[in-house]
């Protein structure tokens, strides 16, 4: 069984982070280690909440992951929220990365065109050196935007996504996926790029509204998809799709934007699509 470390916040209460990731990969067949950074009673949309870091806990679990012998296919990482926690997880790199690990990085950092509330905003700066190390990067274009000094644009043309997608390269990272370009009203979608300079689009209908977690539904499912050894366009197009089907059975429930997507109801239609993809990659 393929196994992912899955490094990123847990909520109680509200669908994010590893309370997405866990679910996720699970149902796809893969092992999540959980490596927890902070735990919060309910994700940051709800009115109040509390918080414990746990960044302390970061080494002493590494360290016992290492006596014993354990290695991932894939190491995940999404909201990290310091420059700690990005030394710490650069560490984890180079103590468990192999030729045949994939890194994943959800540089998870702000979106509509700002940093979220309470990082620093020398994060991004920090963030790069982790990008450096990715085999596969999945910010939004906000996030892409705060890695490159490109100023934000609320709508995308070509030409300024793949001036986007060069720059990202240029940190190091082999594949980019920018998430949330918009080329139009009626569309949204996902712009891939490799280090050879080829860019692709995956365009699907643009759902107006707030819904909490797609960033993470989308990168949960795609890390997945690439772990199992799917193609980077057959993973990309398996997990935008999802997080659309995903928020159009959302909509369904009142109560679901601000708690998270519901991402439990369309799990079987996930399945059921994962396994009608084309024959899978031969991996090691």
């Amino acid at each position: 069984m393929k196994r992912i470390v899955s490094i990123q916040d847990l909520s109680c209460i509200g669908k994010c982070s590893q309370s997405i990731a866990l679910p996720v990969l699970s149902a796809m067949g893969i092992e999540c280690a959980a490596l927890p950074t902070a735990l919060l009673s309910a994700h940051t949309a709800f009115d109040s909440f509390v918080s414990r870091d746990l960044r302390d806990f970061f080494r002493p679990i590494t360290a016992h992951w290492r006596s014993l012998g354990l290695r991932f296919d894939a190491i995940y990482t999404g909201y990290l929220g310091s420059e700690a926690l990005i030394g710490l997880v650069l560490d984890l790199l180079r103590d468990f990365c192999t030729a045949e690990t994939i890194v994943f990085v959800d540089p998870v950092m702000g979106d509509h065109g700002t940093l979220y509330a309470g990082l620093s905003p020398a994060l991004p700066e920090q963030m790069k050196a982790l990008c450096r190390y990715a085999d596969f990067i999945t910010p939004n274009v906000t996030e892409a935007c705060l890695l490159t000094g490109l100023p934000y644009r609320e709508r995308h043309d070509e030409a300024f996504i793949r001036t986007l997608s060069e720059r990202l390269l240029t940190l190091g990272a082999k594949n980019v996926i920018i998430t949330g370009v918009r080329m139009n009203e009626a569309q949204m979608g996902v712009a891939a790029a490799d280090a050879e300079g080829n860019l692709s689009l995956h365009m699907t209908a643009h759902l107006p509204g707030v819904f909490y977690g797609t960033g993470d539904l989308f990168a949960s499912t795609c890390v997945g998809a690439l772990t199992l050894g799917y193609s980077a366009a057959d993973a990309i197009a398996l997990a935008a799709d999802y997080v659309v089907q995903t928020i159009r059975a959302t909509t369904a429930d009142p109560n679901a934007r601000w708690y998270g997507v519901n991402f439990e109801d369309t799990l079987p239609a996930l399945m059921t699509r994962l396994h009608r993809l084309p024959q899978k990659e031969e991996t090691t």
